[in-house]
């Protein structure tokens, strides 16, 4: 009695029965190659395969071996398990190097990318580091340093037209130095500003203003 078994599916077994024939001598190369829809030169390398190893030489070389595709995916699953606990909140690029350094699980970046999101889990953003701003102690001094701005406002009611508060300010003490409405903020309604302040002022120390282009030059150098 045999020590072991071989176990062949039908088509398996129509594709002896057909090799055994060209070798036979009852069909030809070509006939034979038709009957199973392969190349004869395909339908040579089988019918050389049986005689070396007889059947075994028909026999589907990856029998009893696992599935890539199968081998993949129990992969892909593990990496998900490993994205909800161990490695939960790493980026994509992050979890794709832990995968492949830690757990011998190589898979691309792209790949971790549409796996975890099919999955529904969401992109990891990378978060700035917040910024503290420390306030800035006021001018000890009145007239050290006016704060300009223009503030748009319904100032004369709801239902006029929006007009414009041309304002300064002192560091030191918060008082509104002087002021002028405009339709609009523009270069006239501060430079009116600017007379008022230094014929009821004087020339202050400094002066902050905004990135309002009205107090930049834009002529041609």
């Amino acid at each position: 009695m045999s020590d072991w078994e071989l176990r062949v599916s039908q088509r398996e077994l129509h594709w002896l029965h057909v090799v055994r024939l060209t070798l036979e001598g009852r069909e030809s190369v070509g006939r034979g190659a038709k009957l199973l829809g392969i190349s004869p030169r395909r339908m040579k390398r089988l019918r050389r395969k049986m005689r070396e190893g007889s059947v075994l030489g028909l026999v589907h070389g990856n029998r009893n071996r696992r599935a890539w595709n199968k081998t993949q995916a129990e992969k892909l699953d593990k990496g998900i398990e490993l994205a909800r606990g161990r490695y939960q909140g790493l980026n994509d690029t992050h979890l794709s190097e832990k995968l492949k350094e830690k757990e011998k699980i190589e898979v691309s970046r792209s790949t971790v990318r549409r796996v975890l999101r099919a999955a529904g889990i969401a992109a990891v953003r990378k978060r700035g580091v917040k910024r503290h701003y420390q306030r800035r102690e006021r001018k000890a001094q009145e007239g050290a340093l006016l704060l300009w701005d223009g503030s748009p406002h319904r100032w004369f009611g709801e239902k006029l037209t929006e007009w414009s508060l041309m304002a300064v300010i002192d560091d030191a003490t918060g008082k509104l130095v002087c002021g002028v409405f405009a339709l609009q903020e523009n270069a006239q309604s501060y430079l009116i500003c600017l007379r008022q302040l230094l014929l009821g002022n004087g020339i202050p120390g400094a002066m902050y203003m905004d990135r309002h282009g009205i107090f930049h030059r834009n002529d041609d150098h």
